[in-house]
């Protein structure tokens, strides 16, 4: 048969291609072609509509809401999260090929602009579902602020170190006024270039909050929540309640929105709630309840979140970094992975931070122990490959990179395929990254990048060894579990390889 395929994930970073890869591999092995469409981080290539025209039957593995699904009208079709098609690629294409056979097609899908944010909530879902789906899709959104305004100021620093004397770059590089740097930017000057990238990170990393409140905003009521969510953010930036600030903000104008765009009005008045009456409300209220009621409050939360943080010394932050790399271990990009991760890029949105500030701490332990566990799999594979299938240690070498840039998912065919065995180990190696870079003290102002920004971590070689450290640890692990009940996948694989070999042995026993 053959299949077309769209995968997509929060982030869309990892998930979307490694589902991808599994349903082309898993659609080979079981005869049949399966042409994938990503809609990833990186924009989509639309499939050919011949391509689609001649597809006996559709694979949505999303997490969002597929673009143009109208596209695929009338043909048979099954939708399954991206986890699903990554964890088990060949149970999705069986269920795929039992929906061409029964020949039941679902009804078309109303056209969806392509352009349109994504996001994907199950109305059905549990209530706990849900609050993660509507949190998930306004992290998914932040990200790539976070990412790009982090990166940016980190820059901006690692010059200013260069451009002043001693120690006064990062004080410098943070008190010029915009206002200077427009009037008298001059192309030579390092010191300029530095407040150049300090003042655009600057920027880009203040939409964190408003763009987060937006985004759960958006995926409660979906439109209609944009206005007031972002609004909300804003405000919430502006009275210091920061994060905390933005969840309370995004959760109240999506439930606003939402309720206020259910109202049953005239006619001629229904052209413009969309518009005018919606948002004017929405924001009108949040603008309220923010800034009279629970404003102070959340902002009184956040200082002392930060009080207690920069307090935290010796054993404590050791057994902070512990959990939160325990953490980033666990379910590699999933739920608890994310909060560990959100917790960290958050603090780095506070304002006035010191420059060994404890947040910047966090960060680097976070961003060490999320790199150890496709690493540790890929070292795993290294030093033992006959513990592992054939497609494993081709995992094994792209988890090299995929460890190297911070990406965890990297590691989730290898606990997809063994889970208790990869996990307990993820979980014991990224626990001691994270205790030791909180020992030693790195730090870290970006927050993505893996080893690729290397030069913005404080103390990097000591980061490095942490992170090496893990690695070995996770995989000599993993090697010791595997080694003392080794899988049944592996040895049916050595088998097959040493009957086709003509090996006498086996084929006596075979026999």
């Amino acid at each position: 048969m053959k299949f077309v395929a769209v995968t997509s994930c929060p982030t869309g970073i990892a998930h979307t291609y490694m589902a991808a890869e599994a349903l082309e591999q898993a659609g080979k092995a079981a005869g049949h072609t399966v042409t994938v469409e990503t809609q990833g981080a990186a924009g989509s290539t639309p499939l050919d509509p011949q391509v689609i025209a001649d597809a006996d039957g559709v694979i949505y593995a999303a997490d969002l809401e597929v673009k143009d699904r109208e596209r695929f009208a009338g043909k048979p079709s099954v939708d399954v999260g991206v986890k699903k098609a990554v964890h088990d690629a060949a149970g999705v294409i069986a269920q795929a090929v039992a929906a061409v056979e029964s020949g039941v097609v679902a009804a078309a899908p109303a056209a969806t602009p392509g352009a349109a944010p994504a996001t994907k909530v199950d109305p059905n879902a549990s209530v706990a579902t849900r609050v993660r789906q509507w949190l998930m899709t306004g992290v998914s959104y932040m990200i790539p602020f976070v990412a790009a305004g982090g990166i940016l100021i980190a820059l901006g620093f690692m010059v200013a170190a260069f451009a002043w004397p001693g120690d006064e770059g990062v004080v410098a590089v943070t008190g010029v006024p915009l206002a200077d740097l427009l009037a008298n930017f001059n192309v030579m000057s390092g010191q300029d270039w530095a407040v150049l990238l300090f003042q655009t990170g600057a920027v880009a990393f203040g939409f964190l909050v408003p763009v987060l409140s937006g985004f759960i905003a958006y995926g409660i009521a979906d439109r209609p929540g944009l206005v007031p969510g972002f609004v909300g953010g804003a405000i919430s930036v502006a009275v210091g309640a920061g994060f905390l600030g933005g969840l309370v903000t995004g959760f109240l104008a999506g439930f606003l929105a939402l309720w206020i765009s259910r109202w049953r009005v005239p006619k001629g008045v229904r052209g413009v709630m969309p518009v005018v009456v919606t948002p004017l409300l929405s924001s009108a209220v949040v603008g309220f309840v923010m800034i009279v009621l629970i404003g102070q409050p959340i902002a009184s939360a956040m200082e002392g979140l930060t009080s207690w943080l920069n307090g935290l010394s010796g054993a404590n932050l050791v057994l902070m970094g512990a959990l939160l790399g325990a953490m980033m271990g666990f379910d590699l990009g999933g739920p608890i992975n994310k909060v560990a991760y959100t917790f960290a890029v958050t603090g780095l949105a506070t304002e006035g931070l010191a420059a060994d500030a404890v947040q910047y701490q966090i960060m680097a332990a976070v961003m060490a122990a999320g790199m150890v566990a496709p690493l540790a799999m890929a070292f795993a594979t290294t030093i033992r490959k006959n513990l592992f299938t054939h497609a494993e240690q081709e995992n094994g070498k792209a988890a090299w990179l995929l460890g190297l840039s911070f990406i965890s998912e990297g590691a989730i065919p290898f606990a997809a395929a063994d889970p208790w065995r990869v996990i307990v180990s993820s979980v014991v190696g990224s626990s001691v990254t994270g205790a030791l870079v909180m020992a030693v003290g790195s730090g870290l102002r970006a927050p993505h990048g893996g080893i690729w920004v290397l030069p913005l971590i404080s103390n990097p070689w000591a980061f490095v060894g942490c992170v090496a450290v893990g690695m070995v640890v996770s995989g000599l692990l993993v090697v010791a579990l595997k080694s003392a009940r080794p899988s049944p996948l592996v040895q049916a694989e050595h088998e097959a390889d040493a009957a086709a070999e003509g090996s006498p042995a086996l084929v006596a026993r075979t026999a």
